[in-house]
């Protein structure tokens, strides 16, 4: 009696683990028959007659030489070597104003008038010394005094931005011009004027800003980890976003030496053309810095890939007439080539041509396998 006791435990244990191990069995199963009716389904077998009138063409996967792209962010800014802070070189009252903010000015064109005793002085001083140089022509001793008084008064006023045919003018006509025209050292935009007319301003006083906005710069943040990656001279393609669809493009001019201790990142500067004058100083920007250290990476010509159920996919050849639908990731593209990240190797062959026509018949094979 004891003995059957202990026998009917044991073969409780005995049953139950033998229908664990069953419905174990039946799992694998399942699972292994769901994974080859799903290979089974993406795939598409032509026949010989068939895959000769499809046009099918098929290439190798090829690692090819990449161009590293390294994402920055920054904004506009101007170009500080276009940029210039106007200031009077004389002390003086503000007559009129030529030239207002948001105003393009050719370089050398008036921009203020300016009434200064100090230019009225020195204007006579011009004159006479003039005058008593061409007066001792005879005597080689005051000539050259006079003739060095003279240069002195010209140079005093070329400081004063006063041109040299004005110079040349005031010499000829021996006439006092009363008025000191302040003009624009180059062609630009005025971007700030202080000036008010009938203001009284002292020497250094501020009138203009001006900047020549043909050419601007983008000021970039490289982080830390990318620095290898770059080198002045690297080229750049710079987006905005009031701008979308556009590029522009130019030149890392310099990689900065200092590392901000907070975001981690160096300052890079760029030169950039803003000949359509769409670039606006204080835009932020977004930009692509094209490494010039190459990497290795997949590409497949960009009519290999298609869109399926919101995916990425190609077809590849499987077998002899056989070829299967598989997904993948892709990168950039250029030259008519997609970069390829992941679902595919080396040497794979993927179909570029009549890929159109397997994913049809993919489509047709699996309407007739819904059929009941």
């Amino acid at each position: 009696m004891r003995k059957i006791k202990i026998f009917i435990p044991a073969l409780t244990v005995m049953i139950f683990a033998l229908v664990f191990q069953s419905c174990k069995n039946t799992g694998t199963g399942d699972a292994e028959s769901a994974a080859s009716e799903e290979t089974a389904s993406n795939t598409v077998t032509l026949t010989a007659e068939a895959l000769k009138t499809a046009g099918i063409k098929i290439e190798p996967v090829q690692l090819r030489p990449a161009a590293q792209k390294i994402r920055v962010v920054g904004d506009i800014q101007f170009n500080a070597k276009k940029y210039a802070h106007i200031t009077s070189r004389a002390a003086g009252r503000i007559e009129d104003i030529l030239a207002f903010p948001g105003d393009k000015v050719k370089q050398g064109q008036p921009l203020l008038n300016l009434y200064s005793p100090d230019f009225l002085s020195l204007q006579a001083e011009l004159v006479q010394a003039s005058e008593r140089w061409k007066r001792l022509k005879g005597d080689d001793g005051e000539q050259a005094t006079a003739r060095a008084l003279f240069e002195s008064v010209k140079r005093k006023l070329t400081l004063l931005n006063v041109a040299d045919e004005e110079l040349a003018e005031i010499e000829r006509a021996r006439t006092i011009r009363p008025l000191l025209a302040v003009r624009a050292p180059f062609s630009g935009s005025i971007i700030e004027g202080s000036a008010v007319a009938g203001d009284y301003v002292e020497l250094g006083g501020s009138l203009f800003k001006i900047a020549d906005l043909s050419s601007l710069w983008a000021c970039v943040h490289i982080y830390e980890k990318d620095l290898s990656l770059v080198r002045p001279g690297s080229s750049v393609i710079i987006r905005v976003g009031a701008l979308p669809g556009e590029e522009f493009r130019g030149s890392l001019l310099l990689v900065g030496d200092v590392v901000d201790e907070k975001t981690r990142t160096i300052e890079g500067r760029v030169e950039v053309s803003n000949l359509p004058g769409k670039l606006k100083p204080g835009m932020y920007i977004e930009a692509d810095i094209i490494s010039p250290v190459e990497r290795k990476a997949l590409f497949i010509p960009g009519a290999a890939v298609q869109d399926h159920e919101n995916k990425k996919v190609v077809f590849i050849r499987t077998g002899e007439n056989m070829f299967s639908l598989r997904e993948v990731t892709t990168g950039g593209a250029s030259d008519g080539l997609v970069e390829i990240t992941g679902g595919l190797k080396e040497g794979e062959s993927v179909v570029t041509g009549g890929s159109f026509l397997l994913k049809s018949e993919m489509l047709k094979k699996s309407l007739r396998e819904e059929k009941p």
